[in-house]
């Protein structure tokens, strides 16, 4: 399946994980259930699900309303486009920090999808995929969040923030305008570098925290307010005006639902193996992250 952050630093320690598609597990439901894990585990769920970014996106629950003026959905796309290109340095970074050339190839799973290789699933043979995604013009309403990078297809259509500049085309943004570094504000820029600096980090124990606290937060809902919002944005748009595309945000959406279900299977089976040496570290890293998260959508 679509490889989650989690899962790319076991894969580190030689454990590869490829779990099955699963609905979205609620982070209440599963602090709920933190007595049932080990108290390291029990302790950072408790941490992250309790943290502000995750339980009151201020931000996003404004979004969701719907009403946003046309310059506060540029401000959101400018920012994200920047934050989506340089995810690509930050994971890039972890990639080259991989103490191990399977960890490395987990690595380079996430970072080829981002840059426009379509994942294969396993059922699938590549010149179905490459018919059926050429077929559909490699739209992300249609392309798969499973399968494997291996054997897949590129297209630079495929890439995501391709798909972003998309959304900011139809708003008037040209390419020069989306995902460079100058465009993002400090806040962006924090979260961006504290994403290279902690979840690229060569520290085991540093990265898994970062990870772990990342797949919380990406499954927090954020990405349930966002298309809420914009549902309700284009369902107002006056006669005549272009609505705003949809598919890079369904397309994590989906993508995302499938990774928390089982991350806390992952860090279980991380701390059974001894691989987080130092758990102050691990901590750390994960509040630091997440306060990261918070600065970014404060920014907006």
């Amino acid at each position: 399946d679509g490889v989650s952050m989690l899962q790319l630093w076991l894969a580190t320690a030689g454990i590869s994980r490829t779990p099955p598609l699963r609905a979205r597990t609620p982070l209440a439901s599963i602090a709920e259930s933190a007595s049932v894990h080990s108290p390291l585990a029990s302790s950072a769920l408790t941490a992250v699900s309790s943290h502000p970014v995750v339980t009151r996106n201020e931000y996003c629950s404004w979004f969701a309303k719907g009403e946003a003026t046309d310059e506060q959905v540029k401000d959101l796309v400018v920012q994200f486009s920047v934050f989506s290109n340089l995810f690509l340095l930050a994971q890039l970074n972890k990639v080259i920090n991989s103490p191990t050339l399977e960890g490395a190839r987990e690595g380079k799973e996430i970072l080829a999808n981002e840059i426009g290789v379509v994942f294969k699933p396993q059922e699938k043979k590549t010149a179905e995929l490459a018919r059926e995604a050429a077929e559909k013009g490699f739209d992300p309403n249609v392309v798969s969040v499973t399968g494997s990078v291996e054997g897949g297809v590129f297209s630079h259509r495929a890439a995501h923030f391709e798909w972003l500049c998309d959304v900011g085309k139809d708003m008037g943004l040209t390419f020069d305008e989306l995902g460079k570094r100058r465009h993002g504000s400090e806040a962006t820029l924090h979260f961006c570098d504290a994403l290279y600096r902690i979840y690229g980090s060569e520290d085991l124990s540093t990265a898994l925290g970062a990870s772990f606290a990342i797949e919380h937060w990406a499954n927090a809902g954020f990405w349930d307010e966002l298309i809420e919002g914009f549902e309700k944005l284009n369902g107002k748009r006056p006669s005549g005006a272009k609505k705003f595309r949809m598919g890079f945000w369904r397309f994590h959406q989906a993508l995302e639902a499938q990774h928390a279900a089982h991350t806390m299977d992952e860090l279980e089976e991380a701390i059974e193996d001894g691989l987080i040496s130092d758990e102050v570290r691990f901590r750390q890293a994960a509040h630091e992250m997440l306060d990261a998260c918070s600065i970014f959508w404060e920014g907006l």
